[in-house]
C-alpha cells in the first residue's frame, strides 16, 4: 500500500462521506417543509439502500457469508427497529421542527450517548482516577450541555439580512412551525431521542456483528426489514396513498440520493475506514456533518443562522473531541497491558468490548 492509499485516502473519503451526510440532511429538510411525510421518505430511503446494497453484498461476501441462523435474524429485526425505524422516525421528525444545522450537531454527540448507554448496562468500566476516565466524563457532559444549550437557547440570528432576502425571493412558506420556541424545543426533544435509539442500536449491532462478521450482508437484512417497519409505521398514521406519490422531480432525486449515496454509499465508505483506521478515527470526522450542513442550510435552504446554534454546536463538538481523547488514551492503556500490540484498525475484544464509537451516517 503506498504512502497515499494508507494516510490519504481515510481521510478525504471521510471528508466526502461527511460533506454528502450534511447535503442530504439539507436536501430533507428542504423535503419536509414541502409537506412530505417524513416516514415516507425513510421509507424509500431505506428500500433504495437495499436494492443498491444487495449486489454488493452478494458479490463481495458469497464465500464468507456464515450461516444466517433464527437467532440471528431475530437480532437484525429488533436491530433495524432500533437503527432503522425509531432512529428515523425521531430523527426526520425532529428535522421537520428545526435545521439541518441541529440535527447533525445532535448526530455528533452519539458517541457519548453511546458511552452512556454502555455504562448504564454496565457493557463499559469507567475509571475516574485515571487521566482516560475524567476525560471521557467531562467529554461527555460538554456533549450533554452542548445539546442542552441548542436546546433552550437561539439567540439573535447572525444572518438575518440573508433571510430577509430569501424571504422576499419567495412568496410561499409553507412550513413556518420550527420558528417558534415551544415547536424548537419539542423539535430537539425529538433528535435527541433519535440519537439515543441510534446509540443503543450500536450496543446491539456490534454484538450481532460478533455473530455474523459481514457488515453489507447485515446492513442489507437491517435495511429490508426497517424499510417494512417504516412503511407499517407510516400507514399507521396515515392511509392515504397519495402521500406515496412523489410529484416533482425534485422529491424523486433527492429521495433517490439520500438512498444510494446517504445510505448506501456512505455507510459502504464508513464500513472500509472502519476497517483500514479503526474507529475512533472514523469518529473524529463527525463535526464535518455540521459544518456542511450549516453551509447547505445557510446557501440553499436560506435559513438563519442563530448564535445559539453555533455556540451550542461548537460546545458539542468540543465535548466530543475531549470524550475521543480520553477514549484513544484508555485504549493505548489497554494495549500497553496487552502481551501483544493492537493494530490501530483491529477489534481487540479486551480492550474495545463495549465500545461502539462510530461515526454516525445521516440516522
Amino acid at each position: 500500500m503506498s504512502y497515499c492509499d494508507g494516510k490519504w485516502t481515510p481521510i478525504i473519503m471521510m471528508i466526502v462521506i461527511n460533506s454528502a451526510t450534511g447535503s442530504v440532511n439539507a436536501m430533507i429538510k428542504k423535503l419536509l417543509d414541502g409537506g412530505l411525510n417524513h416516514m415516507v421518505i425513510a421509507t424509500y430511503r431505506l428500500a433504495i439502500s437495499t436494492a443498491f446494497l444487495i449486489p454488493i453484498a452478494y458479490f463481495w461476501e458469497r464465500k464468507t457469508r456464515p450461516k444466517l441462523t433464527f437467532s440471528i435474524l431475530c437480532q437484525l429485526f429488533f436491530s433495524a427497529l432500533l437503527g432503522a425505524s425509531l432512529t428515523q422516525y425521531f430523527f426526520l421528525l425532529g428535522l421537520s421542527y428545526t435545521s439541518a444545522t441541529l440535527a447533525c450537531a445532535f448526530t455528533g454527540m452519539v458517541p457519548a450517548v453511546t458511552f452512556i448507554m454502555a455504562l448504564i448496562f454496565r457493557i463499559e468500566k469507567l475509571n475516574m482516577k485515571s487521566k482516560a476516565g475524567m476525560a471521557m466524563m467531562v467529554g461527555t457532559l460538554v456533549c450533554i450541555g452542548g445539546a442542552l444549550f441548542l436546546t433552550m437557547y437561539k439567540g439573535v440570528p447572525l444572518t438575518s439580512l440573508h433571510h430577509e432576502q430569501a424571504a422576499a425571493s419567495s412568496p410561499v412558506n409553507i412550513h413556518r412551525h420550527e420558528m417558534k420556541p415551544e415547536n424548537w424545543i419539542i423539535g430537539c426533544v425529538l433528535l435527541f431521542a433519535g440519537s439515543s435509539f441510534f446509540g443503543s442500536w450500536m450496543l446491539i449491532q456490534a454484538n450481532i456483528n460478533r455473530k455474523y462478521p459481514c457488515q453489507y450482508s447485515s446492513t442489507v437484512i437491517l435495511s429490508f426489514f426497517g424499510t417494512i417497519q417504516c412503511a407499517l409505521l407510516s400507514l399507521i398514521k396515515s392511509r392515504d396513498i397519495t402521500a406515496w406519490i412523489l410529484r416533482d422531480k425534485l422529491d424523486v432525486i433527492t429521495v433517490v440520493y439520500a438512498g444510494v449515496v446517504g445510505q448506501g454509499i456512505c455507510t459502504v465508505g464508513i464500513s472500509w475506514c472502519i476497517k483500514q483506521r479503526g474507529p475512533i478515527f472514523t469518529s473524529t470526522f463527525s463535526p464535518v456533518v455540521l459544518i456542511f450542513a450549516t453551509l447547505f442550510d445557510f446557501s440553499i435552504l436560506h435559513r438563519d443562522i442563530y448564535i445559539g446554534n453555533v455556540l451550542g454546536s461548537v460546545v458539542v463538538v468540543v465535548g466530543l473531541y475531549v470524550f475521543l481523547w480520553g477514549k484513544i488514551r484508555q485504549m493505548n492503556e489497554c494495549a500497553a497491558k496487552l502481551p501483544c500490540q493492537i493494530d490501530e484498525g483491529e477489534e481487540e475484544e479486551e480492550c474495545k468490548k463495549g465500545h461502539p464509537v462510530v461515526a454516525p451516517v445521516s440516522p
